[in-house]
């Protein structure tokens, strides 16, 4: 069978910004991607892996800083792109009527108003927008302006159309209509666009969507796996194997330094392998507070529940939770297995105890898994002023991070050595500094030596 020839092919992209060092912060790895006819495309990854720099290299907003995107195999910047972007905060001009808003992307393209007026009412029909043309989108609620907005986007006809977290600022229920809307239009051909491509963090929404799923990873963005969805539609999200698709994809999410799992025999394709060389992990920002407080919901759910399930028990976001889970994960005190947490027994230890032995339970997790507490305590005790600047760090972090994100990560990193009295840190003159307890025992354990 001959392979499709791709609409919009990335080959080898890369995004990184240059520093005055030789170094440079690298935000995306070398990436091959493509998008071919036929298919809705889900783009997931925890955040910070990059999505939406990615979309906006593959649409031709952002030029990659190595690599080459093809338009039907041209330099797309070279090429006649016909792609639109519905974005996620609707992005609506507030002095235009809902008409004038459609209408405003076939204006720019010069179109002659009696033909842009019959596809701009075309359309409006399409979507269920027919009487509120003459609406400014603040008379609207947030379901009827993010259909403006898919109406805006599909006027001008898009072969590829692009869309950033399109569903995440709306309920429950105005986002799986307009989930519902959206297939039943692409599965009917009521529209002409030929490829679908969808930034979302809800897995159960690409699950229900996506012809084949592509998941990133971060530090740097790098796909991790990249499959073809063979589940027929409607999915039930009840069936057996809509499940196991969305445990697998949560195991890969949550499980970001290990091999890819095998995929469900309900899915085509193979991971992709993780060709990351990591230096220091990237510390999930969770407060211990946060992490405490999962350990002893979970004890009650019996000391294991499903990812998911539990940020639904809970009415967070998913992206919210899975920084806590990446927490208590990798400080020992979780286990992720296919989208379920299962709490250790050090775990349990921690969420049944007293604030110190919490402390000191914390203290011997964080030293013996984080690298860079480990370090900040070692650079501290060799110090004869037991004290350690931040520069020193910010400088070795930075090889490896965005500005951003270094800072995030020294944050961090601060607040769990506080919290488990690993050191202190003198803000006003930005170093680490040995807290008094560490001393004193510091200067115990001297002792001993001294007398053995």
């Amino acid at each position: 069978m001959l392979m499709q020839e791709a609409i919009i092919r990335a080959e080898r992209v890369e995004k990184y910004y240059a520093q005055p060092s030789e170094n440079r912060i690298q935000v995306i790895s070398p990436t091959d991607l493509s998008i071919v006819p036929g298919e809705i495309v889900a783009l997931l990854g925890p955040s910070g892996s990059g999505k939406s720099t990615l979309m906006r290299m593959m649409t031709g907003l952002s030029e990659p800083s190595a690599g080459q995107v093809y338009w039907h195999e041209k330099p797309i910047a070279m090429a006649d792109v016909n792609v639109s972007i519905v974005f996620q905060s609707f992005a609506l001009f507030p002095w235009l009527t809902v008409f004038e808003n459609v209408e405003a992307p076939l204006k720019a393209r010069g179109m002659e108003p009696a033909d842009r007026r019959k596809r701009a009412n075309k359309i409006l029909d399409t979507v269920g927008l027919d009487g509120f043309q003459a609406a400014y989108p603040k008379e609207l609620s947030g379901g009827m302006r993010q259909r403006v907005g898919f109406a805006r986007a599909l006027v001008v006809e898009p072969e590829v159309l692009f869309m950033d977290e399109p569903f995440s600022a709306l309920d429950v229920l105005t986002a799986e209509n307009l989930r519902s809307e959206l297939l039943e239009l692409w599965q009917k051909k009521t529209i002409p666009t030929q490829a679908i491509f969808i930034v979302t963090h809800n897995i159960e929404e690409a699950v229900l969507l996506a012809d084949r799923i592509i998941v990133l990873g971060r530090n740097p963005g790098h796909i991790r796996t990249d499959f073809k969805v063979s589940l027929v539609h409607p999915r039930d999200r009840k069936a057996s194997a809509f499940t196991q698709l969305v445990d697998y994809i949560y195991k890969v999410l949550t499980q970001p330094d290990a091999k890819p799992p095998e995929l469900p025999q309900t899915t085509t394709g193979r991971p992709v392998r993780d060709q990351r060389q990591m230096h220091y992990q990237m510390l999930p920002h969770a407060r211990p507070g946060g992490i405490a407080g999962l350990l002893e919901i979970l004890l009650d759910h019996s000391g294991k529940d499903d990812i998911y399930r539990l940020a639904d028990d809970l009415a967070f976001e998913i992206d919210d939770l899975l920084p806590i889970v990446d927490a208590a994960q990798l400080l020992g005190f979780l286990k992720v297995n296919e989208g379920d947490a299962a709490i250790t027994e050090t775990g349990t230890e921690y969420a049944n105890s007293e604030i110190l032995r919490q402390k000191e339970l914390f203290r011997i997790a964080a030293v013996e898994n984080v690298l860079l507490l480990r370090q900040i305590v070692r650079a501290i005790e060799a110090k004869s002023d037991r004290t350690v600047p931040e520069e020193f760090f910010h400088d070795m972090l930075d090889e490896q991070f965005s500005e951003d994100e270094t800072i995030r990560q020294l944050e961090t990193a601060i607040n769990w050595g506080r919290y488990a009295e690993l050191f202190d840190f003198d803000a006003s003159r930005r170093r680490f500094i040995q807290t008094e307890k560490l001393h004193h025992e510091t200067e115990v354990e001297t002792a001993a030596e001294i007398d053995a």
